[in-house]
């Protein structure tokens, strides 16, 4: 082979340093451009060759859509509480519980703007803030009723059951505190500790039937929080002043799980605001931020769209725009029949971003295995979306098992809006609670679909939208074999929606 003469060489590779030179240089501009906040858009952009710009916007997309998946739970619950607890006619200010006054209807499901509710129970929303002082939760005794309190932090984790399958139905006070608060508390008062500032209580209690909802109002209205210092009687600390950006959304009619926020860059105003207010574990804090921080992501600094390179800030608002209809329509857990299985990880993530954004979206709060299961059904038999279009049937040879005083319930979701659904005879479930008919071989059949059903007991009809549609099977306090079902579906065997004949 013949070598190039050494002059050339040189002049090669003084070529090739200069061309490295100029690209570094390039982008070094670039960014400085960049930081400035009155840099002209187009500048920016033609610093970069079309290929190299693309391939920034391409990975910063990625790297987006992994930020936006991690923190969709924050900002669903930053939305939530504007709903709740703020706003212009907010249902209970911070530190008290807007008690739902029946089951969730579907005006009821609309009103709250939350996500796929079950309608065998009435729903307490509280939001707590824990920053300034201790709050006390007080909690009845029930006599027998099932109900629950789950503790939800800001993260979407359920850390704390003070009422239900495992703590009892006994009641007791409580003293939620902050991450880190190292006062002492009155003896009578068990402590528990949030893993963030705010916190949000749901108390769920059973409503068996019509005639027993008075008895439901009396438990729900007796779960009461009151800042440690009003319990005590004594001198309030200083108020905190909340001055929190309403969330700009083209639907205030959808969900709070939804996030259709008109500019979608609001999506990162909020996540910052919220992450900062209520941080991440630290571990999270360690791995996962060092890594968004091209986003322009920090602890202890507001994210400043301003300060993003434009290719960058695109990418970010198309992630931020994207991200809620993918995880709405993302698979998750296990597909038996037509029903999603969830992963047993449901209720108390931990590192398992992924099921935890996709449960904000299409199931907030959730609960954990132990305390209530909820399987998804989403296909018929031979794999086809439900839809009202249809009629179906569902035959259960075993009802999905509870401990008593819990319960099991199928019920129907509008695929549009994820609310319940409205029909001529106000029935939104079916389950333990209804005298069901049985088959012959003991076997229940029920009939699903929009019109009443010929030739079928009308106490096993379902009624059903006119386009697409889920269901929900929950079984509140479930029994082992429903809780192993989630790793093993052998173990509770589901069998498929059929198109009817």
């Amino acid at each position: 082979m013949r070598r190039m003469p050494k002059t050339a060489h040189m002049l090669a590779l003084a070529c090739a340093n200069l061309a490295v030179t100029g690209a570094l240089l390039g982008y070094a501009a670039a960014a400085e451009s960049a930081a400035k906040p009155d840099a002209p858009t187009a500048e920016i952009r033609s610093l970069l060759p079309p290929d190299r710009a693309k391939a920034l916007h391409d990975w910063t997309y990625s790297l987006a859509l992994q930020a936006a998946t991690w923190g969709y739970p924050l900002v669903v619950m930053y939305n939530l509480r504007q709903n709740v607890a703020f706003g212009a006619t907010p249902k209970a200010p911070p530190n008290d519980v807007w008690r739902m006054s029946d089951i969730t209807t579907p005006e009821l499901a609309r009103q709250a703007r939350y996500v796929t509710p079950n309608v065998n129970t009435l729903y307490g929303f509280g939001f707590l803030d824990l920053g300034p002082e201790p709050v006390v939760l007080s909690l009845p005794d029930s006599k027998g009723l099932y109900y629950m309190v789950e503790v939800v932090d800001m993260w979407t984790n359920a850390f704390a059951y003070p009422a239900g399958s495992a703590a009892g139905y006994k009641g007791g006070v409580y003293a939620l505190t902050r991450p880190g608060w190292s006062g002492q508390l009155p003896t009578g008062l068990r402590r528990i500790e949030a893993p963030t500032r705010w916190v949000m209580i749901q108390p769920r209690v059973h409503v068996r039937s019509e005639g027993d909802l008075a008895e439901a109002q009396a438990v729900l209205g007796a779960i009461a929080v009151k800042p440690l210092s009003a319990w005590l009687g004594q001198p309030a600390p200083v108020a905190p002043v909340y001055n929190y950006p309403v969330p700009d959304v083209t639907d205030d009619t959808q969900s709070a799980s939804v996030l259709n926020y008109r500019d979608p860059l609001q999506f990162w105003d909020l996540l910052s605001l919220a992450m900062n207010e209520n941080p991440p574990p630290q571990d999270q804090t360690a791995a996962l931020l060092p890594q968004f921080a091209p986003l322009g992501l920090e602890l202890g600094t507001k994210w400043d769209r301003a300060k993003i390179n434009p290719i960058i800030l695109d990418a970010m608002r198309e992630a931020a725009g994207e991200i809620a209809p993918l995880l709405a329509i993302l698979p998750v857990g296990q597909f038996v029949n037509g029903w999603v299985l969830p992963p047993p990880s449901i209720g108390d993530f931990g590192t398992d971003y992924k099921v935890r954004a996709i449960t904000a979206r299409v199931g907030l709060t959730a609960n954990t295995p132990k305390e209530a299961i909820y399987i998804y059904g989403l296909a018929d038999a031979e794999g086809k979306l439900l839809d009202g279009a249809k009629r179906y049937e569902l035959t259960l040879q075993q009802t999905p098992p509870f401990v008593e005083p819990g319960f099991w319930s199928l019920t129907m979701y509008d695929g549009q809006n994820n609310y319940t659904v409205p029909n001529p005879i106000n029935r939104y479930a079916l389950g333990s609670d209804n005298a069901l008919k049985r088959n012959a071989d003991g076997c229940v059949t029920i009939s699903i679909q929009a019109d009443e059903p010929a030739g079928a007991p009308p106490e096993n009809w379902l009624p059903a939208p006119k386009g697409p549609f889920y269901l929900i099977l929950r079984s509140y306090s479930p029994g082992k074999a429903m809780i192993d079902a989630l790793s093993d579906p052998k173990a509770f065997r589901l069998p498929p929606v059929r198109e009817a004949q």
